[in-house]
């Protein structure tokens, strides 16, 4: 006569020890508990499918109860029941939940999360945006190791199609960095972006609109000294020929930045492009103009606020809308564009050394070891050049005759 089992009770459950080596207690029906060394108790379920045991594993104790062992046991034996493999629906929920969580959308959302902290807000807002228009809608569903080139390229097609082919080819690199994430991380193979250079074509390269020749900056110059609109605007638009910094450098600028002693404004490294700290030289003209703005503006946090509220900086359209306001389109000057006219004109008329022009744009440049020069680099020389600009501009706003240099400074 075969051994009864006798059913466990949750005081035996609870009340077992480990022992040297690993015991079972059984239930019935297929369950027991399998108690370990160190007092580990965990619930198995055996039981037979097609002419072979198996295990299934029904949780902890005592996070599971002897009662929730046992139902969790009557499910999997309806299973069993019914001819369904209950390790196997286990596996398919396992793999369902796994593709759940290792979607394009979830993985470049968790990217994001981890680089925004070295990111502008700006940049990381308008990636997010990228991503949350252009992509997750088409492929964000879809697990990320399953996404193939044509897939990825249907999505950039989309872009194209409505005459953003720049923004596709961004939304391409954003993608490339995602799978990338996604492969050292473990969730992807591959970075199928990859083989899909040279499927778009290229978009035209644009230029920022600029006045380049000198006699047609001296008309610049005057109509921005006869601007009858806002005093704070008028005073960044005289700024921002002697400065050429970025015009959101510009606008942002703030008077605990302006160093009247040193004669210099100094840019912290978050508010520039490149993400290293700037200095701009302040020449004579310009500490004119700040002293006179300071008179006004000295209350508010920023060099140039908003005409609404000290409190904020000017808008970003402010100086745009003044030059198309003087008559100066799109297509002829923008705030910008006086960054192109320093560079030219330093270099081609004044014969200024490029280094010290390239160190005041704020451009990437490096020493013959290939290390970046740090911000005071040739800062004498560029307050220097700074000068001599101001005063080269001073000249031609008066109508002076313009004969380029012999030699660089």
């Amino acid at each position: 006569m075969p051994k009864q089992t006798i059913p466990l009770s949750e005081t035996k459950v609870r009340t077992a020890r480990g022992k040297e080596k690993p015991y079972k207690l059984f239930d019935v029906d297929g369950l027991y508990l399998l108690v370990i060394e160190k007092g580990g108790k965990w619930w198995r379920f055996k039981y037979l499918f097609d002419g072979k045991e198996k295990l299934l594993s029904l949780g902890t104790y005592p996070e599971i109860s002897l009662a929730n062992a046992r139902v969790r046991r009557d499910e999997a034996r309806k299973l069993v029941a019914n001819g369904v493999d209950p390790g196997a629906v286990r596996k398919a929920m396992k793999q369902a939940t796994t593709a759940e969580t290792e979607t394009f959308e979830v993985i470049a959302r968790e990217w994001h999360a981890k680089f925004t902290p070295m990111w502008k807000p700006g940049h990381a807002a308008t990636i997010m945006a990228r991503l949350e228009r252009d992509m997750f809608p088409w492929m964000g569903k879809r697990p990320i190791n399953e996404i193939k080139a044509p897939e990825l390229l249907a999505v950039l097609r989309r872009v194209e199609n409505r005459g953003a082919l720049e923004t596709a080819h961004r939304i391409r690199s954003i993608a490339g960095q995602v799978f990338r994430y996604a492969v050292a991380t473990g969730r992807a193979e591959r970075d199928c972006s990859g083989d899909l250079k040279g499927a778009l074509p290229q978009p035209r390269e644009r230029h920022h609109a600029a006045i380049t020749e000198p006699k047609e900056v001296g008309p610049l110059l005057r109509a921005i000294d006869g601007y009858q609109g806002q005093f704070v605007v008028k005073c960044a638009l005289r700024l921002a020929p002697l400065f050429f910094v970025r015009p959101g450098e510009l606008r942002n600028a703030e008077w605990e930045e302006i160093d009247f002693d040193q004669v210099q404004w100094n840019i912290p490294a978050h508010k520039m492009k490149m993400g290293q700290p700037h200095i701009v030289p302040l020449c004579r003209q310009a500490i004119e103009i700040l002293t006179e703005l300071k008179e006004l503006t000295g209350r508010s946090k920023y060099v140039f606020p908003s005409g609404r509220s000290f409190a904020r900086p000017m808008s970003n359209n402010a100086i745009l809308a003044a030059l198309r306001r003087m008559g100066y389109d799109k297509d002829t000057m923008t705030g910008h564009g006086f960054r192109a006219m320093a560079r030219t004109i330093l270099d081609e008329v004044l014969r200024v050394r490029p280094d010290f022009i390239e160190h005041q744009l704020a451009h990437a440049v490096r020493d013959p070891n290939g290390r970046a020069y740090n911000r005071t680099a040739h800062l004498e020389g560029r307050r220097e050049m700074m000068q001599l600009w101001a005063d080269f501009l001073d000249g031609l706003k008066q109508g002076a005759q313009v004969l380029p240099f012999t030699k660089r400074l």
